[in-house]
């Protein structure tokens, strides 16, 4: 769906793709939907295709200098961007999924949530002309491997940065519990009824009520867990 609509007090996000019918459907139910709904989030999809020259609607060819694979042409992008640019007011800071990114964390998708306007540009095939990168303000990648297009990084990136917005999580204190929200700690372990299922207990402690002590067992398995999975976390924060 396109609009022209301003910014609203919330987040406005246009994603441009090649295959809008892939993410569009995640948009419609959870919690980014209930965002939606409650005025907080808009969520805008953009056919790349609708932004070509030619009769054929082609958006790649092959790349100067030889080599496997296409190349995705600059033109639609940035036609693209200039008719997103003229649906509402504002400057929009534009995000790039590339595998040649920085990596997305916790401290960047917060910095990102405090913008009101985004614009994604979800990549395919081989690479992107280098003309291309020009449009963006930041190149997000959310891991040390590749996938085939930018439409999973896209909603993994929507995803991180929306649920951050005030109002979104109907409990606020959920974010300070989440992983990486805390000097680069996993988060600790959760336990909820039975408090004994096939022999598994819940700790005692936080049975106890007391507080304290409660945050203290859960700071210690936060450390062991991030030992365990992630140490290279330990390492940043030294």
């Amino acid at each position: 769906m396109v609009a022209a609509l301003k910014p609203n007090n919330g987040m406005r996000v246009d994603i441009v793709t090649l295959f809008p019918e892939i993410i569009e459907p995640y948009f419609q139910s959870g919690l980014i939907s209930t965002a939606i709904g409650n005025g907080l989030i808009e969520i805008y999809f953009h056919q790349l295709r609708d932004f070509t020259f030619d009769k054929h609607r082609q958006v790649d060819d092959r790349p100067f200098g030889g080599g496997p694979g296409m190349v995705l042409k600059p033109e639609p992008f940035f036609r693209a961007i200039e008719h997103i640019r003229d649906l509402a007011e504002g400057k929009p800071r534009v995000i790039l999924l590339s595998a040649r990114g920085k990596l997305l964390h916790q401290a960047y998708a917060r910095d990102l949530s405090t913008s009101n306007w985004l614009i994604l540009l979800c990549g395919r095939y081989q690479e992107m002309d280098e003309r291309i990168y020009t449009l963006a303000n930041d190149e997000i990648s959310i891991g040390d491997y590749v996938l085939s297009g930018g439409e999973l990084p896209g909603l993994v990136v929507t995803e991180a940065i929306c649920r951050l917005i005030p109002g979104v999580l109907g409990n606020s204190e959920s974010i300070d519990a989440d992983s990486f929200a805390k000097e680069n700690l996993l988060g600790p372990p959760q336990y909820t009824r039975p408090p004994d299922f096939e022999g598994m207990k819940v700790p005692e402690v936080l049975l106890s009520g007391h507080h304290a002590e409660i945050e203290r067992w859960r700071l210690m398995k936060a450390l062991e867990k991030t030992r365990e999975n992630r140490p290279d976390l330990l390492d940043k924060g030294s």
